[in-house]
């Protein structure tokens, strides 16, 4: 809604706290906001660092065969 209302720093901000926890979504727009020159390269790289860093903390066995029985589902 931020980044609709115009307020791109914030939005920015906002994605990037959701993508340090994990969040797919919010670190796909950082990424997009990167290649439209909104972020820095030092963002980037920082956000990427914590979002990998908080991707694997989540990772467990169950949680990786609960994704694969569900893709076989698709």
């Amino acid at each position: 809604m931020e980044c609709n209302s115009g307020k791109i720093e914030q939005a920015v901000k906002d994605w990037t706290i959701a993508a340090s926890g994990g969040y797919y979504t919010a670190m796909h727009h950082v990424r997009k906001h990167f290649e439209l020159g909104v972020i820095s390269r030092e963002s980037i790289n920082s956000t990427l660092a914590a979002y990998n860093n908080s991707c694997v903390e989540m990772r467990s066995k169950a949680r990786d065969d609960y994704i694969q029985v569900w893709m076989q589902q698709m």
